[in-house]
């Protein structure tokens, strides 16, 4: 009795726990659960990830030579268009050693290092800019190719792709046990080198407008490397240097602020004019493709028609030119787009019959050469169903063929006695059905006793030699 007032107890007890206890213990397992999932900070080597990007800033003997060479074979992948090429080439690169160490610098205010980095970041940069150059200055290299062109314009998606290889990188660097498929996926995702290659190719074709896109993409992307490198190292805590000296330490450390300042204050900028950059784009894409929706041609879409620093956009029409009242119209609808104070430069031929008429031409030209391909292919397939059948049928003919000349040596070695051996092919109907019989003919010698056995016998081994049930053997 006493037993059951206790668990009745309980139950009411229970019962009566209010439902935002019971919301608080199911948000609490959630957010430990997480948290064990998530949290770096147990498995984190802080004095191990130190020495470990403090030994790869150098740029100095093998470093550099393996720099020089893995740039080598990057600007030949460039050329050649083979990513296979540069993603090898980026694996084998030491490139991510001083941007690590400027990020790691400012994160636990090593001056030295950050100078260090900073001098080694500038080696590495002349080098493979050097590199590139002499390997693109030869004329029979420098060729555009789609790999070279995609490296001469950043996107707001490698701000991205940059701080996410950088958090990525220092975490898994800062493994007790090291991840190296880890490193070298970053490398090849982040893409320090062809930037750097393409910047050469500039710079050997004196084409300045791809050496400064292709430098603002490798600035891109060292500034988040270096970025995200001085957050992780900030999260976990990673010891500050030490000065004994008050005065120093406070210098350094103001030092060491202020750079991360302009750092952070620089990523954010380029960070948003890459943004406001890729969504003009964008807007100028989706009323492009409004136009042509209305029935107007365009020809002649390229990037460089779309002019984002003067806001001017060139759009080439073919066909029937706009009106005045038409263009007005449009130039009215760029607020619709969020194109604000954006010029709307449409060209237009003054006469384009004869180009129409041109095309046209063209239009039914292709037609008529596809149906008469179309026509070769026909002929051309019955043509090859033809020979299969003939094909076929010789086989079995083929196939069906004795081998005369070789039975009848063989039948004369065999069979003592034998003169005359011959055979034909025997067509006979009954008027329900028509059979082909083989018939051979033999012709013994007078002389040999007993020629009715000879015969059987020499029936039974053709019938074997053959492979023929139906063979018929005749004694002439």
């Amino acid at each position: 009795m006493e037993t059951e007032n206790t668990n009745q107890q309980n139950s009411n007890t229970s019962s009566n726990t209010p439902p935002e206890n019971d919301f608080k213990g199911i948000w609490t397992s959630i957010v430990q659960f997480l948290h064990s999932i998530l949290d770096i900070r147990n498995d984190t080597d802080k004095k191990g990830t130190i020495e470990d990007i403090k030994e790869n800033i150098s740029m100095k003997g093998h470093n550099a030579w393996v720099l020089v060479f893995s740039i080598l074979i990057a600007s030949i992948g460039l050329n050649v268009s083979s990513s296979a090429v540069v993603i090898g080439a980026m694996l084998i690169s030491p490139l991510m050693g001083p941007i690590l160490g400027i990020g790691l610098s400012i994160g636990i205010n090593d001056i030295d290092t950050l100078r260090r980095s900073l001098i080694n970041l500038g080696v590495m940069v002349g080098l493979s800019l050097a590199t590139s150059t002499m390997f693109f200055i030869f004329p029979i290299f420098q060729s555009e190719t789609p790999e070279i062109l995609a490296r001469t314009a950043p996107d707001v998606r490698d701000v991205f792709i940059a701080i996410s290889g950088g958090l990525a990188l220092i975490i898994a660097l800062s493994r007790r046990s090291k991840q190296t498929n880890t490193i070298a996926g970053v490398a090849i995702a982040t893409a320090l080198m062809p930037p750097l290659c393409t910047a050469g190719y500039g710079l050997a074709t004196w084409n300045l407008s791809y050496f400064g896109g292709a430098m603002f993409l490798f600035a891109i992307n060292t500034i988040f490397i270096a970025l995200a490198t001085f957050v992780i190292v900030k999260f976990l805590g990673f010891p500050m240097l030490k000065y004994i000296n008050s005065a120093k330490r406070k210098r350094i450390a103001t030092t060491a602020s202020t750079v991360a300042l302009i750092v952070f204050s620089g990523s954010i900028y380029l960070f948003f004019n890459l943004f406001q950059e890729n969504q003009f784009k964008q807007a100028v894409e989706h009323l492009i493709d409004d136009i042509k929706g209305n029935g107007i041609s365009i020809i002649d879409e390229k990037d460089e028609n779309i002019d984002y620093k003067n806001k001017k956009v060139k759009i080439f029409v073919y066909g029937n030119k706009l009106s005045d009242t038409e263009i007005e119209r449009w130039n009215e609808k760029l607020i619709e787009y969020g194109l604000d104070g954006t010029e709307l430069d449409f060209q237009q031929g003054e006469d384009d019959s004869d180009i129409r008429h041109e095309v046209k031409n063209l239009t039914d030209l292709y037609v008529q050469n596809q149906k008469i391909i179309s026509s070769r292919d026909e002929t051309v397939r019955e043509k090859e169903e033809k020979i299969k059948l003939l094909t076929t049928q010789i086989s079995k003919y083929q196939s069906a063929e004795i081998p005369f000349i070789q039975i009848s040596k063989e039948a004369q070695i065999n069979y003592a006695g034998l003169e005359h051996l011959s055979y034909a092919k025997l067509i006979h109907t009954n008027f329900n059905s028509v059979d082909t019989i083989t018939v051979f003919n033999a012709r013994w010698n007078d002389s040999i006793r007993n020629i009715p056995a000879k015969q059987m016998v020499l029936k039974k081994w053709l019938k074997t030699r053959l492979n023929l049930d139906t063979l018929q053997l005749n004694n002439n």
